[in-house]
């Protein structure tokens, strides 16, 4: 499978030129978003604030309980990331149950795998392959990678070089499955000490609830910005993980009309 530069890749060539920590439409950017969400816990980001931009999206797993789609799509919503998998053993309890509804809804979606490193890459790769249905996938998969401190099972914390070879072992195998390349989310410490530097041709979603990403992560193109984990959203009953997309609707629109394409058909 040949592999591709970030910038040639489909969202950067949709989005006006590439950044050192984003897509920078912001500077032109004039329309606001008809979003009818708040966040208990606002932060300060500065004139980069997460609300101005056009596309907000959440992530979710069996924590949210039940979720009323309609009402959700209708708040402004406009994508959601879905827990699948953990680790070699583990399936969120609401994965399917989520992921269908967030289609009837017609909500675009993607399903996310949190990494365990107690586990090997195959073993979470032929997991995560074995519950996710391709037709679960309208978005990139999502490989969620952090270090986990309250974990009960496992608190391995390999070196870097093995953290990127896993990572990317892994990666190759959802690729080559579901033709679609994997977007990478990620925290500002993990990010720092692993993957500062690395998968430039990747696209990534990181988290920084408070303050921008340009600061927590200055040399870092991203595609998706968690900005707050104590969102109120319509349809939700609890606190509620906000992310925004780098781009313009536009952007959104045909890069999601573009990634829904299986590679692999």
């Amino acid at each position: 499978m040949r592999r591709l530069l970030f910038c040639v890749l489909p969202l950067a060539i949709l989005l006006a030129g590439c950044s050192s920590s984003g897509y920078d439409y912001l500077e032109t950017a004039s329309i606001k978003p008809k979003t009818r969400f708040k966040d208990t816990d606002p932060q300060d980001f500065g004139p980069k604030h997460p609300q101005q931009n056009q596309v907000h999206g959440i992530d979710i797993s069996k924590w949210q309980g039940d979720i009323d789609w309609r009402t959700v799509k209708n708040s402004g919503v406009a994508f959601a990331f879905i827990k699948a998998t953990e680790g070699k053993d583990r399936v969120d309890s609401r994965f399917d149950e989520y992921w269908r509804e967030a289609r009837a809804a017609g909500i675009p979606h993607a399903p996310y795998h949190f990494y365990y490193f107690c586990s090997s890459a195959d073993q979470q790769a032929d997991w995560f392959i074995r519950n996710v249905p391709k037709e679960a996938m309208r978005l990139p998969p999502v490989l969620d990678v952090e270090w986990n401190a309250e974990s009960k099972t496992c608190r391995y914390r390999p070196d870097a070089e093995t953290v990127r070879a896993e990572m990317q072992r892994f990666m190759d195998r959802l690729e080559a499955y579901y033709g679609k390349r994997p977007i990478i989310y990620t925290s500002v410490d993990f990010h720092r000490e692993n993957l500062a530097g690395y998968f430039q041709d990747y696209h990534f979603w990181v988290r920084s609830v408070a303050k921008h990403p340009e600061v927590t992560y200055s040399d870092r193109r991203w595609a998706f910005w968690q900005y707050t984990s104590t969102g109120v959203i319509p349809g939700i009953s609890g606190p509620t993980d906000i992310n925004v997309f780098a781009g313009s609707a536009k952007n959104w629109n045909n890069w999601v009309a573009t990634v829904s394409k299986d590679r692999n058909s």
